[in-house]
C-alpha cells in the first residue's frame, strides 16, 4: 500500500492573507515530496474560500516547479463544469508542464451550493451523466481527431491540442461510492478514488468489495488501482485527539452548509450550520469521529491502516484539508514519514520475499 496526501489552499477567515495560505500549501507539498509520498491530490472548487482551487491543473503546474518526484493529481475535476475539448487540451498541457506527473482524477461533483452557481442549479446527482459522456470524449481527443455528437456536447472533427506527454494518456481516476460508478469506471479502464467519509471501519470493506466485484466483472481490462481517503491527523500523545475531532466537527458543519445548500455564505466564507442541527447524527459524535477517522498516535493509525490494506486499497490518502492548524498538518506529515511509512515499507518487503520463495 502506497501513500498520498490531499491538499488545497484553504482559509476560514478574511484575516488570513492569501500569501500565507499559498506558502503553507507549498511547504506541505515539499514535505510530502521529500518524504516519499506517491501522489499529491488537489480538488476543484469555486466561490468558496475554504477550498481555494478554481483550476487544480494550474495549482499542480505551479507545484511541479517546486517538487521533484511526487505525482500530481486532480481529486477531482468536476465533469459538468468542463467541455471535452477544453479539458483535453488543458489537462494535456498540464501533463507536459509537470514533466509527465499528472494523475487525471474526475468526478460528478458534490456541493449543491456550487452547482447552483456553476451548473444552472442542476441537482448534483445528475453530474454522473456528464461524467460518463465527458471522460470517453476526452480520451478520444487525446488519441486522434474526433467528432462528438452527444447529449450534452456536440462538435465537429477536432484535435486535442496538445497531446499528453504520457502515452496513451495520464492515468485516469474516477471518484466513486455507488456500485454503478465503480462498474462503469473500471469498465473504461479507470482507477477508483473513494472514501468511507465518516462511516465506521466496516465501510472500508464494503467499498473494497465493490471494487473487487467491478474488477471481476471486467476481466477484459487490466486491474486498475483503488485509492481511499479519510481526514487524517497524527499526534504524539493520545490526549491530543480532541483538537483534531473539534476541527473535524466544525469543518463538517461547513460541509453540511455547502453540500445541502442550507446555510449562509458571506463573501465566500460558509457559515457553519448550528451544531444543534447536526449533533444527533452519529458522524458528529466525538467518540465516533475519533474512532472512524484516521486520527491517532502513530501506533493507532498503523492499526487502523490494516483495515485498508485488508480491503485491497492500493493507495491511502491523508485528507489534511479540514481547517487543521498548519503546525498539526506538518506534524502529521512528519510522523507519517518517520513512523508509519517504514512499517508498511517493511510489510511490502516481507510480502515480496514470501512471493519469491513461493
Amino acid at each position: 500500500m502506497k501513500f498520498a496526501v490531499s491538499l488545497t489552499m484553504e482559509r476560514f477567515s478574511p484575516d488570513i492573507p492569501m500569501e500565507r495560505v499559498k506558502s503553507n500549501l507549498l511547504e506541505l507539498a515539499r514535505m510530502a515530496d521529500e518524504g516519499g509520498f506517491e501522489t499529491l491530490w488537489t480538488a476543484e472548487h469555486h466561490t468558496i474560500e475554504c477550498t481555494i482551487s478554481p483550476n487544480p491543473l494550474m495549482t499542480l503546474t505551479w507545484l511541479a516547479q517546486h517538487t521533484e518526484q511526487i505525482r500530481l493529481g486532480t481529486s477531482t475535476l468536476v465533469a459538468p463544469y468542463w467541455s471535452p475539448i477544453r479539458l483535453a487540451g488543458e489537462a494535456a498541457l498540464c501533463d507536459h508542464l509537470t514533466g509527465g506527473r499528472l494523475e487525471f482524477g474526475i468526478a460528478r461533483g458534490s456541493y449543491q451550493y456550487e452547482f447552483d452557481r456553476m451548473a444552472g442549479g442542476m441537482p448534483q446527482q445528475e453530474g454522473v451523466a456528464y461524467l460518463k459522456e465527458l471522460v470517453p470524449a476526452v480520451k478520444k481527443l487525446w488519441a486522434e481527431d474526433y467528432a462528438h455528437d452527444g447529449h450534452y456536447w456536440k462538435f465537429p472533427l477536432a484535435a486535442g491540442v496538445p497531446k499528453p506527454l504520457q502515452r496513451p494518456h495520464p492515468p485516469v481516476w474516477v471518484a466513486a461510492r455507488d456500485p454503478g460508478t465503480f462498474d462503469w469506471a473500471v469498465g473504461i479502464g479507470a482507477s477508483i478514488l473513494s472514501t468511507p467519509l465518516s462511516a465506521p471501519a466496516a465501510e472500508i470493506a464494503v467499498l473494497g468489495e465493490k471494487f473487487r466485484k467491478a474488477v471481476a466483472d471486467h476481466p477484459e481490462v487490466p486491474r486498475p488501482r483503488l485509492m481511499m481517503q479519510r481526514r487524517t491527523c497524527v499526534y504524539e500523545r493520545e490526549q491530543d485527539w480532541e483538537v483534531a475531532v473539534g476541527h473535524a466537527i466544525d469543518y463538517g458543519r461547513a460541509f453540511e452548509n455547502l453540500f445541502q445548500n442550507i446555510g449562509t455564505v458571506n463573501n465566500g466564507f460558509p457559515e457553519a450550520v448550528p451544531y444543534e442541527s447536526v449533533k444527533g447524527k452519529d458522524n458528529y459524535n466525538p467518540e465516533n469521529i475519533r474512532r472512524n477517522l484516521m486520527f491517532g498516535t502513530p501506533d493507532e493509525v498503523i492499526e487502523k491502516l490494516l483495515d485498508y490494506e485488508a480491503a485491497g486499497v492500493d493507495q491511502y490518502c491523508l485528507g489534511l484539508t479540514f481547517n487543521l492548524p498548519f503546525e498539526l498538518q506538518k506534524k502529521t506529515i512528519k510522523l507519517w514519514v518517520d513512523e508509519v511509512m517504514p512499517i508498511f515499507a517493511a510489510r511490502e518487503r516481507d510480502k515480496a520475499r514470501q512471493a519469491a520463495r513461493a
